[in-house]
């Protein structure tokens, strides 16, 4: 079990984090959650779908990354093998704490048992003199964007089955080694029932915003075939 505390000078003065990418570092995940203002950046890189949470009472936004749990085909050589890293996956091992009370602030918790923690190496958190390093005050602005993201991307979602714009999609993958698999439990934009959206609704889109994410959503499953061929490098070159 991850244990998270909040970062401060007093107790990680010599706190540095490793920046390789890696399945031993956590990067091994098939998804990261995302958000709609995101989506700019992901969409010429990651499918980007639709899941029920656990509970099944709610949508949320995600990339996807591979075709296995714990798979992340955009792992190379301790390096991420793309332009654009997720802010999902930029930011560990950090995250929001909450406050207990309502008008307390946001605080920037760590993972203490990640194996990004470096002995002596990686980005400084704080400086000689207890201030927070430049890397600490970037992880900060991107966890306020990404929780802010987050909560926005409720109304965008509403907005979408208001218009009974979501539908289940299965992925069907044919490798090179002769397998076949298919993936479900996903949702994305039913292209169809998009274009025909009357002016009344298409202005809802227009004034809340919503327009170019759902393009933006629309584009990136094209790059569905560019992670089944990752895949198949990886059954080739294994």
């Amino acid at each position: 079990m991850p244990t998270h505390v909040a970062v401060n000078p007093k107790d990680h003065k010599d706190l540095r984090i490793l920046e390789e990418r890696s399945d031993a570092m956590g990067d091994g995940m098939m998804s990261c959650i995302t958000f709609p203002e995101e989506f700019r950046n992901l969409q010429n890189h990651y499918p980007i779908l639709f899941q029920l949470n656990q509970e099944r009472s709610e949508f949320f936004c995600l990339a996807l990354l591979g075709f296995e749990n714990g798979e992340n085909l955009y792992l190379k050589e301790g390096k991420w093998d793309s332009r654009y890293v997720p802010l999902a996956m930029d930011i560990q091992p950090f995250m929001i704490g909450r406050p207990s009370e309502e008008d307390g602030e946001p605080k920037v918790v760590i993972d203490i048992d990640s194996p990004r923690l470096g002995d002596g190496e990686g980005r400084r958190v704080f400086d000689e003199h207890g201030a927070p390093t430049i890397y600490l005050e970037n992880i900060s602005k991107k966890l306020a964007y990404l929780d802010d993201g987050f909560k926005k991307s409720k109304d965008y979602i509403e907005c979408l089955q208001k218009y009974d714009l979501l539908e289940a999609m299965s992925i069907d993958v044919t490798l090179k080694d002769g397998s076949k698999n298919r993936l479900v439990g996903f949702h994305a934009i039913n292209e169809d029932r998009f274009r025909k959206l009357d002016v009344k609704a298409l202005h809802e889109f227009q004034d809340k915003g919503y327009l170019m994410p759902s393009f933006m959503m629309l584009a990136s499953l094209s790059n569905l075939a560019s992670l089944i061929e990752r895949k198949n490098d990886l059954i080739v070159n294994a």
